[in-house]
């Protein structure tokens, strides 16, 4: 895997710890924590997302909009989850830096919880406090139904425009695709052998044909991600942070996200060079204050830095005003070459 970006240089080659270090304080005492709605059906895999995002096997506690814990008890039939509250706050213990609310799914609660989920949005989006907004929107589609578009999400997709905040697709339970996709090559006569090799082919023509639905809908996803299998314990959702990162305008929302996730330990290295790192090495920073000697110093320590990450290789370099840097996820060791060293292009 490997991840370029472009990142501009502020032209203001001065850069001050203590006032960054100020303003992050500012940030954490302001924004508190990172809130989450998480949209889709009761079967869509969404607790197990949120269970893998904390990194937990616990069941979240849920708070009202009081703040007082509810028993479970009292909303977890299926018979309840139509009167489930939006408003209620599920934390786990494992990272509470994360607030996450349920729509409990279109399917009980009908055209109501249509507006209830309009109005919820709504009204976050209009609170002064940004840890009383909304951050982004997880809607969650299981791939397992014959029908993952229902009319729940033609009408979430046509009729709720959410403003500032993004949405993120999650379709979840991909494998089943592939699954289904071997029974009907072996139907037609294949073996289940050639049955295997061909299924993925057909998972990846009906995902594409998932991408061309989200793309007619008058409001669209910010971005979109594929899940699978995640019931298994060594599955994962950092493509889901990799991708909500990506979604978020808000470079606070951003550094928050970022910070609070605890699926990822390489989109946390990622960001802290490409936000906080290339203060450092600003082209101008450099030319004008630091001597040859110092420059060589700086980029000992860089490459010494990154071998305590021995599966990620970083190559920087400018081009004009733009830094360019560049980290490849590999699969053997290797040790840190001449080729960390900036060029200029």
């Amino acid at each position: 895997m490997s991840v370029v970006t472009q990142v501009n240089v502020n032209p203001n080659p001065i850069f001050d710890a203590r006032e960054e270090r100020d303003r992050w304080a500012k940030l954490a005492r302001r924004a508190g924590r990172f809130r989450i709605l998480i949209m889709g059906r009761a079967n869509a895999g969404k607790t197990t997302i949120l269970k893998k995002i904390c990194n937990t096997t616990d069941e979240p506690e849920i708070y009202n909009s009081e703040g007082e814990k509810i028993d479970r008890s009292s909303i977890e039939p299926t018979a309840k989850r139509g009167i489930h509250d939006i408003n209620n706050e599920m934390i786990f213990q494992s990272n509470p830096g994360f607030i996450f609310h349920d729509s409990r799914g279109f399917e009980a609660g009908g055209s109501d919880e249509l507006q209830n989920v309009k109005r919820f949005v709504s009204e976050r989006s209009k609170e002064r406090k940004l840890v009383n907004q909304v951050h982004v929107i997880w809607y969650c589609i299981p791939l397992d139904d014959s029908r993952p578009f229902q009319h729940a999400e033609d009408q979430f997709f046509s009729e709720v425009g959410t403003g500032k905040v993004p949405v993120v697709v999650v379709f979840t339970k991909c494998e089943a695709l592939e699954h289904e996709a071997v029974n009907i090559l072996e139907e037609q006569g294949h073996s289940f052998k050639d049955a295997v090799k061909g299924s993925a082919n057909y998972a990846k023509k009906h995902l594409q044909i998932a991408h061309i639905k989200l793309q007619n809908y008058k409001y669209q996803p910010k971005g979109h991600v594929y899940l699978q299998e995640m019931e298994k314990p060594n599955t994962n959702c950092k493509i889901l942070v990799e991708c909500t990162a990506d979604v978020l305008d808000s470079s606070t929302l951003q550094a928050i996200f970022v910070s609070t996730q605890q699926a990822s330990l390489e989109i946390s290295i990622k960001y802290a060079i490409e936000k906080t790192m290339y203060q450092y090495l600003k082209k101008d920073m450099m030319k004008e204050y630091m001597s040859e000697d110092t420059k060589d110093f700086l980029w000992m320590m860089l490459k010494n830095t990154m071998r305590y990450f021995p599966y990620w290789r970083v190559c920087i370099r400018w081009k004009k005003s733009i830094l360019l840097l560049t980290m490849t996820k590999t699969d053997s060791l290797w040790v840190p070459g001449p080729f960390l060293y900036p060029n200029s292009v």
